[in-house]
């Protein structure tokens, strides 16, 4: 068993850390942390949460911000440590996020950048593999000894490049949204991220609010994915139709026989209570919606966004996405308050969000120059 006192006292002395997690998320309401892979200058190490050792060491360097914390998309490796460890990632630096700043792709993988960056070629035979079986096989260790190697210089690489840009801190100011990853769900919240959501009544809503509440809330009890209880599919054709009794339960697709019999009562008491609450209101600028003539304005700002991420050697991805863009036309449309939205935010909003709002406003217009590239201009005298 690795000492842990002395890796975390190492990490601190050279400032830098490079971690990495293996994981098995099947069957379970929350992914299973199955081997931890810590890189500081000059050592590698393997920590096995299953068979047990205490983190507390290296979950105080973690939430260090004098220690720089590198991962490689690292979303779900900080939501597990935040949740197992109980920490908080203070200063991450995530290579993925890095890529796209220094012209490659937005969802680079951690190999694909370490031959084209590095020049260094690793397997990837054990990737899919039972994290969870053991003792692991040399080929799961080697693996996983490669996942964090070479991290660390990777990261000096790509930061060197980044100065170079002077795109640093933006690659920083991005890596805090992944540093406030949890894998902690509201139940009573988890309803908006639903399939379709957007087209449902108030009165719609107060019962997708209270059936998804109820999955998440059974689902964690039972330890099981959430998917498991009840699919997307049949919790909204439950919400359209809000059946009264276990008879019609049955017409709904997704409910066998078996899920009628566990489940049926509970559902039926759940979309019964639901109705008797008040109506979830509806946001005006859902309400107003998109509408046909909106796509070629999106397409628009689509072709801006591109442009700018063009010029400026990002990939596009990292600025913003269709449905925000989508929710600023409509709210340009209708003269409402300008909606969250990433790329009206931070270095985006420099980079071409401000200029978004300008063209929707019709003081800015966009031109083929050349025949070949698109330009930007001004619509004024």
């Amino acid at each position: 068993m690795a000492d842990v006192g002395s890796l975390a006292a190492e990490a601190r002395a050279a400032g830098r850390l490079g971690i990495d997690t293996e994981f098995l998320p099947e069957g379970r309401y929350r992914p299973l942390l199955c081997l931890v892979q810590v890189a500081v200058p000059g050592r590698v190490e393997l920590l096995d949460p299953l068979a047990g050792f205490d983190p507390s060491p290296l979950a105080a360097v973690l939430a260090d911000p004098a220690v720089e914390v590198v991962m490689h998309a690292g979303r779900q490796d900080v939501a597990l440590l935040r949740r197992d460890w109980g920490t908080e990632v203070t200063n991450l630096f995530d290579t993925q996020v890095a890529a796209g700043f220094a012209g490659r792709g937005a969802q680079e993988g951690y190999l694909s950048l370490l031959q084209g960056v590095l020049g260094v070629q690793l397997p990837k035979s054990a990737s899919f593999t039972r994290w969870d079986a053991r003792p692991l096989t040399p080929e799961q260790l080697d693996y996983a000894r490669g996942d964090v190697e070479h991290l660390l210089a990777l990261t000096t690489a790509l930061q060197e490049s980044l100065m170079q840009s002077g795109r640093l801190q933006w690659a920083r100011e991005e890596c805090l949204r992944i540093a406030a990853a949890t894998d902690e769900r509201d139940p009573d919240e988890v309803w908006r991220r639903l399939p379709r959501v957007g087209s449902l009544s108030g009165r719609e809503r107060a019962v997708a609010r209270e059936l998804a509440a109820w999955r998440e809330r059974t689902a964690e009890s039972e330890g099981r994915p959430v998917g498991s209880v009840l699919k997307d599919p049949t919790l909204i054709e439950l919400v359209r139709r809000q059946p009264s009794a276990r008879g019609a339960l049955a017409q709904i697709r997704g409910l066998h026989q078996d899920v009628i019999r566990r489940r049926g009562r509970d559902l039926l008491a759940v979309i019964e209570r639901a109705q008797q609450l008040p109506p979830v209101p509806v946001p005006d600028e859902e309400r107003s919606g998109a509408i046909q003539a909106d796509g070629p304005v999106v397409a628009l700002a689509e072709a801006l966004v591109r442009a700018r991420a063009l010029e400026a050697g990002l990939a596009y991805e990292l600025i913003a996405a269709r449905a925000d863009l989508g929710r600023i036309v409509v709210c340009a449309r209708t003269g409402g308050p300008e909606p969250p939205a990433r790329v009206l935010e931070g270095w985006r909003r420099e980079l071409v969000g401000a200029e978004l709002l300008e063209l929707l406003a019709g003081g800015r217009a966009l031109l083929v120059a050349d025949g070949r590239r698109v330009e930007v201009g001004s619509t004024g005298p």
